[in-house]
Protein backbone atom coordinates (compact mmCIF):
# COMPACT_ATOMS: atom_id res chain seq x y z
CA UNK A 1 0.00 0.00 0.00
CA UNK A 2 1.50 3.27 -0.87
CA UNK A 3 1.68 5.88 1.84
CA UNK A 4 0.13 9.64 0.56
CA UNK A 5 3.98 10.84 0.55
CA UNK A 6 4.70 8.65 -2.17
CA UNK A 7 2.45 10.84 -4.47
CA UNK A 8 3.76 14.16 -3.08
CA UNK A 9 6.40 15.64 -5.43
CA UNK A 10 9.47 14.06 -4.84
CA UNK A 11 12.92 15.77 -4.97
CA UNK A 12 15.48 14.69 -7.36
CA UNK A 13 18.92 15.09 -6.43
CA UNK A 14 21.50 16.89 -9.16
CA UNK A 15 23.27 13.46 -10.15
CA UNK A 16 20.37 12.50 -11.16
CA UNK A 17 19.14 15.29 -13.47
CA UNK A 18 21.16 16.16 -16.43
CA UNK A 19 23.46 19.39 -17.05
CA UNK A 20 20.93 22.40 -16.22
CA UNK A 21 22.65 24.85 -18.48
CA UNK A 22 20.69 23.89 -21.84
CA UNK A 23 17.59 24.22 -19.68
CA UNK A 24 17.97 27.33 -18.67
CA UNK A 25 18.69 29.10 -22.45
CA UNK A 26 15.65 26.80 -23.30
CA UNK A 27 12.91 28.63 -20.82
CA UNK A 28 14.41 32.43 -20.61
CA UNK A 29 14.00 32.25 -24.76
CA UNK A 30 10.56 30.57 -23.96
CA UNK A 31 9.75 33.68 -20.83
CA UNK A 32 10.85 36.56 -23.01
CA UNK A 33 8.68 34.95 -26.21
CA UNK A 34 5.68 34.53 -23.79
CA UNK A 35 6.17 38.02 -22.36
CA UNK A 36 6.56 39.50 -25.71
CA UNK A 37 3.16 37.52 -26.79
CA UNK A 38 4.69 35.17 -29.03
CA UNK A 39 4.51 32.25 -27.48
CA UNK A 40 1.41 30.62 -24.86
CA UNK A 41 2.63 30.45 -21.26
CA UNK A 42 0.90 26.71 -21.65
CA UNK A 43 4.05 25.54 -23.64
CA UNK A 44 6.36 26.16 -20.40
CA UNK A 45 3.76 24.79 -17.62
CA UNK A 46 5.88 21.64 -17.54
CA UNK A 47 8.55 23.49 -16.42
CA UNK A 48 7.65 25.98 -14.04
CA UNK A 49 5.80 25.29 -10.31
CA UNK A 50 2.50 26.27 -9.76
CA UNK A 51 3.26 29.77 -7.70
CA UNK A 52 6.44 30.47 -10.67
CA UNK A 53 4.05 29.90 -13.54
CA UNK A 54 1.43 32.12 -12.06
CA UNK A 55 4.04 34.62 -11.12
CA UNK A 56 4.90 34.34 -15.50
CA UNK A 57 1.06 34.72 -16.61
CA UNK A 58 0.82 37.94 -14.12
CA UNK A 59 3.86 39.21 -15.72
CA UNK A 60 2.46 38.27 -19.30
CA UNK A 61 -0.47 39.74 -18.66
CA UNK A 62 0.46 42.82 -17.73
CA UNK A 63 2.67 43.09 -20.90
CA UNK A 64 0.09 42.45 -22.94
CA UNK A 65 -2.05 45.38 -21.27
CA UNK A 66 1.04 47.67 -21.89
CA UNK A 67 1.39 46.33 -25.39
CA UNK A 68 -2.58 46.97 -26.00
CA UNK A 69 -2.04 50.67 -24.11
CA UNK A 70 0.49 51.58 -26.69
CA UNK A 71 -1.52 49.68 -29.84
CA UNK A 72 1.77 47.87 -30.05
CA UNK A 73 1.17 44.04 -31.81
CA UNK A 74 2.99 41.62 -30.74
CA UNK A 75 6.60 40.56 -31.59
CA UNK A 76 8.82 37.85 -31.55
CA UNK A 77 11.66 39.46 -29.09
CA UNK A 78 15.37 39.75 -30.50
CA UNK A 79 17.77 39.46 -28.10
CA UNK A 80 21.17 37.55 -27.68
CA UNK A 81 22.24 35.60 -24.70
CA UNK A 82 25.47 37.05 -23.34
CA UNK A 83 26.37 34.61 -20.39
CA UNK A 84 24.84 32.26 -17.91
CA UNK A 85 25.84 31.65 -14.77
CA UNK A 86 25.01 28.94 -12.28
CA UNK A 87 25.96 27.93 -8.58
CA UNK A 88 25.21 25.07 -6.58
CA UNK A 89 23.69 26.12 -2.92
CA UNK A 90 22.38 22.44 -2.37
CA UNK A 91 22.23 19.01 -3.94
CA UNK A 92 18.68 19.72 -6.43
CA UNK A 93 19.09 23.41 -6.19
CA UNK A 94 20.22 25.59 -8.99
CA UNK A 95 20.21 29.35 -9.11
CA UNK A 96 21.51 31.11 -11.94
CA UNK A 97 21.44 34.62 -13.96
CA UNK A 98 21.35 34.42 -17.93
CA UNK A 99 22.34 37.91 -19.03
CA UNK A 100 20.51 38.92 -22.35
CA UNK A 101 21.48 41.86 -24.55
CA UNK A 102 18.40 43.07 -26.42
CA UNK A 103 18.63 46.27 -28.86
CA UNK A 104 16.89 48.68 -26.66
CA UNK A 105 19.09 47.62 -23.14
CA UNK A 106 20.60 44.32 -21.45
CA UNK A 107 18.52 42.32 -18.87
CA UNK A 108 19.09 39.79 -16.64
CA UNK A 109 16.97 36.99 -15.87
CA UNK A 110 17.13 34.87 -12.35
CA UNK A 111 16.55 31.44 -12.36
CA UNK A 112 16.16 29.41 -9.22
CA UNK A 113 15.38 25.44 -10.78
CA UNK A 114 14.82 22.56 -8.47
CA UNK A 115 14.95 18.82 -9.45
CA UNK A 116 11.24 17.76 -8.70
CA UNK A 117 9.83 14.35 -9.85
CA UNK A 118 13.21 13.28 -12.10
CA UNK A 119 13.34 16.32 -13.70
CA UNK A 120 14.34 20.22 -13.22
CA UNK A 121 11.38 22.55 -12.62
CA UNK A 122 11.57 26.58 -12.51
CA UNK A 123 10.23 27.77 -8.55
CA UNK A 124 11.73 31.15 -8.81
CA UNK A 125 12.05 33.67 -12.26
CA UNK A 126 12.34 37.30 -12.58
CA UNK A 127 13.36 39.01 -14.93
CA UNK A 128 14.78 42.49 -14.24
Amino acid sequence: MRTLEQFAVQPTSSVDLPDPAPLLESLTRGALEVLGGVREAEQLIRWFTEDAYRSLLVRANLSARARSARGVAPARPVFQILSTRTCEPADGIVEATVIVATPARTRAVAMRLEGLDQRWRVTTLAIL
